[in-house]
């Protein structure tokens, strides 16, 4: 099982996909941090231009042209770098570097998810090959016995209701068997895609390296403890850090924002005088830019009393979180209490069925009783067999179960 659990976590396609999306964060991280780095931009003009007409005169009769120079061109630079708007690139770095955060932890709870649907469809395969074991060696009995009542009937010792009665028991376990191989090639099937597996190559279930020693239960309070720290309970208390900082933003549209800026222009001919001199010339600015909108003073309110609202919903949406955990954590800890308490049953149940079934089938041998009790002791010693095996396999998945639940199972199998 480790190794089809090792082949998962590297060739499933959800846990790559995850892989991409922790990417994809990641470059959004690099590209928030960007906006602290000024913005530089270069402009360029050619043009060329009529003369200058002046109307001195009402109705445009009086006029005068003046010829300029037909063309015109500039280049300029301009570079603006913010100083202060709030704190929001820095809210933005931190919102931008939790998000990616978020992505691993999704990524930890993908592989815990694949892990848990490796295991259970593991066991469950496991379980069909046993029960299709204990069906083909129970049919191997009917038919045995099927000859016998048949023998019992030519010396006329059974009735044919008897034989008719074996032969639907052994029509009923081999339609068991047609049943059970068919779940077994679908779960087989959903394996390999679980594994990413190609659809031609053949694999089996290793049923010996299973050990099915049950293991030793903690207390709740041990596993709650370490269930506050899951996957989704880590991932909301991360969501409700980001609604702390929108919120910041929000209200950093109260505060103005400050930025230093330069330009340097070079142009032909030179408007600053009239008329125009016919010289390429240079100027440049450089200072500190400060704007404040007046109008968030009445526009912002209510955004803001939304953010602080989501604030305030986040937070109630992880205390429900640690509540659902709790519940599913307690009901997982008492079934899994229930399965340990039934094992000892069950392995007494098997060893009564199969001291009455030999009892019986001595009985049936020197014919003192019924083919009836017979099949019947045969039926319980089947559903004995199953119910040990099933008890077994159902602890194993349980206790994976509460694992999960708890954010503990890709622990469990590290040191492995």
């Amino acid at each position: 099982m480790l190794d089809a659990l090792q082949l998962a976590s590297k060739q499933n396609r959800s846990i790559v996909k995850s892989d991409l999306e922790i990417g994809i964060k990641e470059e959004f991280v690099k590209d928030v941090k960007k906006q602290r780095l000024p913005d530089v931009a270069i402009n360029g003009i050619y043009s060329r231009t009529t003369s200058l007409t002046e109307f001195k005169g009402p109705f445009l009769s009086d006029r005068a042209i003046r010829h300029l120079k037909p063309e015109i061109y500039s280049l300029s630079t301009v570079i603006k770098s913010p100083i202060y708007i709030g704190g929001k690139i820095k809210n933005d770095i931190q919102i931008a570097k939790i998000s990616t955060e978020i992505a691993a932890v999704v990524k930890e709870q993908v592989e815990s998810d694949i892990q848990l649907d490796v295991i259970s469809t593991y066991y469950g395969i496991y379980k069909m090959l046993k029960l299709h074991s204990i069906f083909l060696e129970n049919i191997s009995e009917a038919k045995t016995r099927l000859k016998e009542i048949r023998s019992f009937q030519s010396h006329g010792t059974v009735t044919k209701n008897e034989v008719i009665r074996a032969e639907l028991l052994l029509s009923d376990r081999e339609l068991n068997v047609m049943t059970n191989s068919n779940n077994i090639k679908i779960a087989m099937h959903n394996f390999k895609t679980l594994l990413q597996l190609p659809e031609e190559m053949e694999f089996s279930i290793d049923t010996t390296a299973i050990n099915f020693d049950l293991k030793v239960k903690d207390p709740y309070a041990t596993y709650y403890a370490r269930a506050l720290y899951n996957e989704d309970i880590r991932m909301s208390d991360k969501f409700s850090t980001i609604k702390k900082l929108e919120l910041k933003n929000t209200r950093s549209n109260y505060y103005p924002s400050i930025y230093f800026f330069a330009n340097y222009n070079l142009r032909f001919p030179n408007f600053m005088f009239f008329p125009p001199d016919p010289y390429l010339y240079s100027i440049g600015q450089v200072g500190i830019e400060l704007n404040y909108n007046l109008s968030s003073l009445f526009k912002n309110t209510n955004k803001v009393h939304i953010a602080e609202k989501e604030v305030s919903l986040q937070k109630m949406n992880t205390q429900i979180l640690k509540e659902r955990v709790g519940d599913e954590l307690f009901k997982n800890h008492v079934e899994y209490q229930e399965i340990l308490d039934k094992s000892n049953v069950v392995d007494k149940a098997l060893v009564l069925a199969n001291e009455n079934y030999r009892i019986v089938k001595v009985k049936y041998i020197n014919q003192l009783v019924l083919s009836t009790e017979m099949i019947d002791a045969d039926n319980e010693l089947l559903l004995a067999k199953y119910n040990k095996i099933s008890n077994r396999i159902d602890a194993m998945v349980k206790y994976y179960e509460m694992l999960h639940t708890a954010g503990a199972l890709g622990a469990e199998f590290e040191n492995k």
